[in-house]
Formats: structure tokens, C-alpha cells, sequence
């Protein structure tokens, strides 16, 4: 006997066989066992999921000599020509070649009134029905409307869409849904199991992912692995035969990117043109773990589904989910979407995953705006997750610390603890509460130290500031006593406003005003919460100020 190919071979001969459509194939065994069955069925769904081979079984239900049955017995003559797709009295029509009115005529109208030869029933099977034409559709109409008792309609397509109202609305639709990747496994499983192939459950879950809820494609990439490797199957095989991309590649471009190792990322996309991937599968590939991690972060319990990964992937897989944000996941997903895209129509394919992993190490940098806006408002126990590290401009030092020797005190209370002390709890500050520390620490005046009191000196037109700074004092307290080991006590003063308003030698008494002006406009911008935000974002400062 000639070789029968797997999808063919083990082809279900029950309803029980059929795989992930049990809410069909339940709703047709309990029609068959109470009678109350239809003379017209539409069976939809994705290609390869049972939607011919369902209507096989339900012919072989209506013509087995002990039925009608839900439990054909699979040796009578009607059950197994009807397997064998040679029983006359079971008609398997192709839409695709039958499309015309005139073969609608001859083959399927012309014969509706002569009875069944053998069978109980004379049933026609159209399969993708619909590429019949819309003359077609309306000649079988009638006819499926309302069919002499003796004949029964299967119709079976993968676009139910395409298919008139006028005929849905006169048939039972049963829509079948694509099959899970564990689900084909398993049937994977039983197959090489009764085949005596040796294999690994990770090789079977790269193929049932590949096969995308079909199990006849599964069935058929099974069938020309097993060609390529004989009786033993390893992970690899699967890889190089079916053009998949390894796990072992993706997850390394996972740490990678996690690690934010640029060149790790284009050694990674150098080896996958060098293995002759599509870089189209791989940012595919690559957009799948991404979803696999999501779900891992926000189910843990999933790590253990073998949808999600292998046993020898669990511990990589766990470790990664914990380094990226649901933020970046989501973000990535994006970007790796949209480079497949790209890379469809590129010159360069090469470049564009390369591009496109540069960028998305860059993005896990970003900081969503209002965790920034939150970071510059709260203290220190909310810190900002992963600011950008962008080179800045220099930073405006801070403001000169009068000396603490102006101030009589002993030798061992001189300057160089306080100003280790001084230096500390600004670089905290700067630290904590960027924003606050430009905006209103590094705009005082003078800071002056004297035993456990820090005094910050304000001019007599910085009021807002001043303000802004007893806002925040008893956080600046807590700092600061963290930062020292010892209570420190914070305050803030206004300086005389003659001292602040005083020309010096070289100053124009009319020039007074506008620099007041100009004072007060500048502590207001500083002042803006706007002003602040896009300080923190962006590595700029104020130079001058205008009154629009």
C-alpha cells in the first residue's frame, strides 16, 4: 500500500476524535440522539481546524447501517466508502471549480429528486462554499430552503462573511475556532507516540505554535520533519526544517535589550541573517515572547502553561519578566509590530531590526511624564523609575556657603564637618527633588551653616521662592537628618530688601526697576509647575526672561 501522509491518516472517524471543537461536535451528537437535525448546515472556521472532516462524520452518522447515530460503527460499507470519499450517495462538491450556475445546475439541482442509492439520505458536501457565484447562491436557494426529505446540505467555508444572509438564515451555522497549541501538542503527541518517533515536548510545541490553530498544518509540518530526521526529532531539526527561529535567540535578544548591551543587540541580528532567518519571523518571534512576558508579569501561574514556554525556559523566562515594566512590554510590542512592517517593504531588512533593537533599548529609558510630574512633587520615598540618563548641561553650582569662620567658634567646630555636612544634604536634595533643588535651593542667596542649623538666605524679592521653601522645610528636616545622622534644624529667611535692593558702584539708579522686574519674572516662571516639568525633562535652563 502506498504511503498515507499524517493529516490523512489520522484523520478523526468520530466525533470524539475531533480536537478543540467539543461545543460543535456535543450540538451535533445530542441533534442525532433526540432526531432533531437540519437539513442544511454551514460549518465555518480557520482552514485546517475539522470543518470537512466534522461533515464526513455527521454523513457517516446519517448513512451507518445502525443509525441514524451519534456513534457511527466504522466498518459498515456506508461508513467506510464514506471515509474512503467514494460512496455515491455522498456528493463532495469544490466550490472553487464548481463556481458557475450551470455546474450548481447539473451537479447539485438535476440530482435532488432522484433518491438515495443506498443510504438513508443523499447528502452534498460544498466545500468553500463561498466562492460560488452570487447566481449560484440564489439557484441553490430554493433548494436549501426547502430540499426534498431525503437530502441534507454541508456547506463548509473559511469566510462566512462572504456568504449570503438569505442562505445563513436557512441553514444551522456552527463556527469553529482555531485550536490551541496545547491541544495540537497533545494530538502531536498521541501521533509520534503510536508512529515510534522520538521526541522532545519542546520540539511539538515549536511546531504547534508554528501550525497557528490548524491542526492539519501541524499534522503536515510534523510529516516533513519526520522526513528531514527520521525516527529521532531534536529542537533543532524542527528549527532548520521549518525556518522557525530558536527560543534560544529570541530570550538572548530579551537580555540583551534588558541589559542594554547595543552591541550584544547587533551581534544577535548579525547571527540571525547569518542562519537566513525571514527578519520579518523574527520580529514576529520576537513580538510573541514580548506578549509571553506580559502575560507571565501579570500571571505568574502561567509560566507553568506550555503555550508560554518550555520546561527548559521557565527559569529564563521568569528571570526576564522581572526586568521589564508592563510599560516597556507594551511599548516593545509596538515597536517590534511596526518593524515588521517596515522590514516587508525595506531594501535593507537588516538594518531596520537593528534599528529598531537600538530603539528599543532607548525606550526603556523613557519615564512616563506623570510619573515625572509625581517624582518632582513627592519626597523621596516615591523615587522616579528609571530617569532618562541623557548627558545634561552643567548644572548652575550652587550658591557660595558664607564661611563658617565669620562666625567665632572653637577649632574643632570649624568649617570642614559643617561643609561636608552642607555639601551632603544639597547633593540629596539635587538628588531627590531635581526640579525643587534648580528652582529654588540653587537660587538663594547664601547658605550658611552654623552648628545643627542650615539657614538658607532668600532676597526680599524672592517671596514666592521663600515660600515654596517652607512648603517643603519638614521634608528638607527629615533629608537632612537622614543624610547626618543627627536632627538638623532647616530654615529660611528674607534678606532686608536694602541690602537686596543696594547698586552697586557700577549700577544706574534707573536701572533698579527693570532688574526688579526682571527678578520677579524669572521666580515666577521658576515658580510654574509647567516651567518645573520641563526643566526635569529636558536639560535646559532659564537665561533670561520676557514679559510677553
Amino acid at each position: 500500500m502506498s504511503y498515507q501522509v499524517i493529516a490523512r491518516k489520522w484523520r478523526p472517524q468520530t466525533f470524539d476524535g475531533v480536537v478543540g471543537q467539543q461545543a460543535v461536535t456535543r450540538t451535533l451528537r445530542n441533534a442525532l440522539a433526540s432526531g432533531r437535525l437540519a437539513q442544511a448546515f454551514v460549518f465555518a472556521g480557520p482552514r485546517g481546524v475539522g470543518k470537512t472532516t466534522t461533515a464526513r462524520i455527521l454523513a457517516r452518522a446519517l448513512s451507518c447501517v445502525n443509525g441514524p447515530t451519534a456513534d457511527p460503527c466504522g466498518v459498515c460499507e456506508a461508513c467506510v466508502e464514506i471515509a474512503e470519499g467514494r460512496d455515491i450517495d455522498v456528493l463532495e462538491i469544490d466550490a472553487a471549480t464548481h463556481t458557475g450556475i450551470d455546474n450548481v445546475r447539473e451537479v447539485i439541482i438535476s440530482g435532488l429528486g432522484i433518491m438515495p442509492v443506498r443510504n438513508r439520505y443523499k447528502v452534498f458536501i460544498i466545500d468553500e462554499v463561498h466562492q460560488l457565484s452570487p447566481a449560484s447562491f440564489n439557484a441553490l436557494l430554493k433548494s436549501i430552503e426547502e430540499p426534498p426529505p431525503h437530502v441534507v446540505f454541508m456547506m463548509a467555508t473559511t469566510e462566512l462573511d462572504k456568504i449570503p444572509e438569505t442562505v445563513l438564515s436557512r441553514s444551522q451555522v456552527y463556527e469553529f475556532r482555531a485550536i490551541s497549541t496545547t491541544a495540537i501538542a497533545g494530538q502531536l503527541r498521541t501521533i509520534v507516540d503510536a508512529e515510534g518517533i522520538t521526541v522532545a515536548d519542546e520540539s511539538l510545541q515549536l511546531i504547534a505554535r508554528d501550525a497557528e490553530g490548524s491542526m492539519r498544518d501541524a499534522q503536515s509540518k510534523l510529516d516533513q520533519v519526520i522526513a528531514f530526521t527520521g525516527t529521532t526529532i531534536a529542537a533543532e531539526d524542527v528549527a532548520t526544517v521549518l525556518g522557525l527561529v530558536g527560543r534560544d535567540l529570541l530570550l538572548a535578544v530579551l537580555e540583551a535589550v534588558a541589559d542594554e548591551d547595543a552591541p550584544a543587540a547587533f551581534a544577535l541580528a548579525a547571527r540571525a541573517v547569518e542562519m537566513g532567518f525571514d527578519l520579518r519571523a523574527v520580529c514576529r518571534e520576537l513580538s510573541r515572547a514580548v506578549r509571553d512576558l506580559l502575560v507571565v508579569s501579570v500571571d505568574a501561574t502561567r509560566l507553568t502553561d506550555p503555550e508560554i514556554a518550555g520546561e527548559g525556559e521557565r527559569d529564563r523566562l521568569k528571570a526576564l519578566a522581572g526586568r521589564y515594566s508592563r510599560e516597556d512590554l507594551l511599548r516593545a510590542f509596538d515597536l517590534l509590530t511596526k518593524a515588521e512592517t517596515d522590514i516587508r517593504g525595506a531594501a535593507q531588512p537588516r538594518y531596520h531590526l537593528e534599528m529598531a533593537l537600538l530603539r528599543w533599548i532607548y525606550l526603556r529609558k523613557l519615564t512616563p511624564i506623570e510619573d515625572l510630574i509625581a517624582g518632582a512633587g513627592a519626597g523621596p520615598e516615591r523615587p522616579v523609575q528609571r530617569p532618562y540618563t541623557a548627558p545634561r548641561a552643567t548644572p548652575k553650582p550652587a550658591p557660595e556657603m558664607a564661611s563658617p569662620a565669620k562666625a567665632v567658634k572653637p577649632a574643632s567646630e570649624m568649617a570642614a564637618p559643617a561643609r561636608a555636612d552642607k555639601d551632603a544634604v544639597l547633593a540629596e536634595i539635587k538628588k531627590s527633588k531635581p526640579v525643587f533643588y534648580s528652582t529654588v535651593c540653587a537660587q538663594a542667596q547664601k547658605i550658611e551653616v552654623a552648628g545643627d542649623r542650615v539657614t538658607f538666605t532668600f532676597s526680599a524679592n524672592q517671596r514666592t521662592l521663600l515660600n515654596m521653601f517652607e512648603q517643603n522645610r519638614a521634608w528638607l528636616e527629615t533629608l537632612a537628618q537622614q543624610v547626618t545622622g543627627r536632627r538638623i534644624a532647616v530654615a529660611g529667611v528674607q534678606a532686608a530688601a536694602a541690602s537686596a535692593d543696594a547698586p552697586t558702584s557700577g549700577d544706574r539708579s534707573g536701572d533698579a526697576p527693570e532688574r526688579d522686574k526682571k527678578s520677579a519674572l524669572r521666580e515666577q516662571a521658576l515658580a510654574d509647575a509647567g516651567v518645573q516639568t520641563m526643566l526635569e525633562v529636558f536639560p535646559a535652563e532659564i537665561r533670561d526672561v520676557e514679559e510677553m
